[in-house]
């Protein structure tokens, strides 16, 4: 990536905040702030369910405190069939909405027909009788209006639907105390009066509207600042340490991509010089990066950085999972996968160290393997080049990327080289394919330990056990001396290069394994995909219709 101080002037980079922008009135909410408010819907259903359910209990053990001998039958009445379908209504709504993939945009309509009906409720329990009513017609702020404010502060909508849901709202009130609080027949005066007293209610639909207007705002706001040069950002893939991972759309092509956020402190920037010296390296890294071609490297599209020190990286979109979720979802794989796995690997590792560029962070998690066009059980090698998490650590971590170090890697996966920070080669790659060829056979890490320092130092001084001790599942002899050749503690030991790697790989014997086994697998269980939670950086590849962000 290279440096615009170095090499001339910076070229332009498009930002959120030169960006040419439409109207807000064309920006529709980002749909993970939708389907996310209406899960709050749902939450707000059930509440008012409970609340119903309080409300009702109160009143009959009010008059129990009033009259103990009275008929606990007698004294149920219309409110409580009332209060009964409100609760079976809140309770549906609240099952809707979390029962399968609903339409968010069709939830939070249903939303104000919710919010209709619960006022509906609310007055005629109010004027029946199930509240005492006052013989005046003093103006007063009623539980309908108190709900209008609620929906509005938390079921985002646009100003106009609110506007016309809270009037329709607010008009159940005189409505019911006309029909029944004896107002009479439809006279000016019963109007007269029920207006006087519920006219809060409706001076409180106004302060709904503006509060959707604001809510509505803030929610296109979102969108703009997601938009990254010709990128819009879409649903979010995942969060971790170094950021956020969100599905992009081009603005003029139907191509899909994700776009991976990261915050400058996470590359060691302490202070504006070091931030400075951060986008240095990023740019150098992410314009290499940019220029391997291999078909088992994931495509970098674009890079830059905002004008608020966010730096991003656009890539290409997969559809598959990573090694880490493949193993943790279906156990260890077998031999003739590993390897067919494994020489995809190379393929990409060997270019890359021909450009001099050392990935020094290959683990499962940086390995996705998908479909890719009409070809099953396709590697892509992630994270090219690219700096890792800088902060501090926690000593407790096993399995995450070592931050607070130059010398970059995951324990788990680190060459002894690369963990005494002396400077390596493509042999630290390789050190860690063995790693992952150990973890795929066995579904376990070489060296375990509860601190990373312990499995740190297991790696510069213990020996491997054979994969074949820590399995029960049978393992190729010859494919067992190169996993434990590669794990060798010193580069000169192990196979010095990726296509010595691959070529070692291709002459061992091993069950069938090709597109045929590839395409029927995925088949069985591709669509069977259960995200893991997301913790980490490693883990941001995880997401409801798995695909690889970076």
């Amino acid at each position: 990536m290279s440096d615009p101080h170095l090499v001339g002037p910076e070229p332009e980079v498009s930002t959120p905040a030169n960006l040419k922008r439409a109207h807000a009135r064309d920006r529709a909410l980002p749909e993970d702030l939708l389907r996310a408010a209406s899960l709050r819907l749902g939450i707000m259903s059930l509440l008012y369910a409970v609340l119903w359910v309080v409300g009702v209990t109160l009143g009959h053990l009010s008059a129990y405190a009033i009259d103990p001998n009275g008929d606990p039958l007698l004294q149920l009445d219309i409110g409580d069939a009332i209060a009964l379908a409100a609760v079976i209504v809140s309770l549906a709504l609240f099952a809707y909405t979390r029962r399968g993939a609903r339409d968010p945009k069709f939830v939070l309509d249903l939303g104000l027909w919710y919010l209709v009906f619960t006022a509906f409720a609310l007055s005629q329990l109010f004027h029946i009788g199930g509240v005492p009513v006052s013989g005046t017609s003093l103006p007063e702020i009623s539980w309908v209006g108190a709900v209008i404010l609620m929906f509005a502060a938390i079921v985002p909508t646009t100003p106009r639907k609110m506007l016309i849901a809270g009037l329709v709202a607010a008009s159940m009130n005189p409505i019911s105390m006309v029909l029944l609080s004896g107002g009479g027949a439809w006279n000016s005066e019963a109007w007269k009066r029920a207006l006087l007293m519920h006219y809060p209610d409706f001076i409180l639909v106004g302060a709904a509207v503006v509060i959707s207007h604001v809510v509505t705002k803030l929610g296109q706001q979102v969108t703009r600042a997601r938009e990254m040069g010709s990128y819009r950002l879409g649903a979010l893939l995942g969060r971790g340490g170094m950021g956020e991972v969100y599905k992009a759309t081009h603005r003029m092509l139907a191509r899909p991509a994700a776009i991976k956020l990261i915050r400058t402190e996470m590359l060691g920037a302490v202070d504006a010089e070091a931030a400075k010296l951060a986008v240095t390296r990023f740019r150098r890294e992410a314009e290499a990066a940019a220029n391997l071609r291999s078909q088992h490297t994931v495509e970098l599209y674009d890079f830059g950085v905002t004008e608020d020190g966010t730096l991003y990286l656009v890539m290409e979109f997969l559809d598959g999972m990573d090694l880490e979720t493949l193993v943790r979802q279906n156990g260890p794989l077998s031999t003739g996968r590993v390897i067919h796995i494994l020489r995809q690997v190379c393929d990409s590792l060997e270019e890359a160290h021909a450009r001099g560029l050392v990935h020094r962070d290959i683990k499962p998690a940086n390995i996705h393997v998908g479909r890719v066009g009409l070809r099953h059980d396709f590697v892509k090698v992630l994270d090219f080049g690219l700096v890792k998490e800088l902060s501090a650590v926690s000593p407790d971590h096993s399995l995450e990327t070592v931050p607070g170090q130059m010398a970059l890697g995951t324990p788990a996966y680190m060459a002894p080289e690369l963990a005494l920070g002396e400077t390596v080669d493509g042999r630290a790659d390789i050190y860690a394919l063995g790693c992952i060829a150990y973890f795929l056979i066995t579904g376990q890490i070489v060296f375990e330990a509860e601190k990373t320092f312990q499995i740190i130092a297991k790696h510069l001084q213990t020996p491997p056990v054979p994969p074949s001790e820590r399995t029960d599942r049978p393992v190729s002899p010859e494919l067992e001396r190169l996993i434990m050749k590669c794990l060798a503690k010193h580069p000169n030991d192990r196979p010095q290069s990726a296509s010595d790697l691959r070529e070692a790989l291709g002459w061992i014997s091993a069950d069938a394994w090709g597109e045929k086994q590839a395409m029927a697998w995925w088949a069985a269980n591709g669509s069977e995909v259960k995200p893991e939670p997301i913790s980490s950086p490693e883990y941001l590849l995880t997401v409801e219709q798995p695909a690889a962000a970076f």
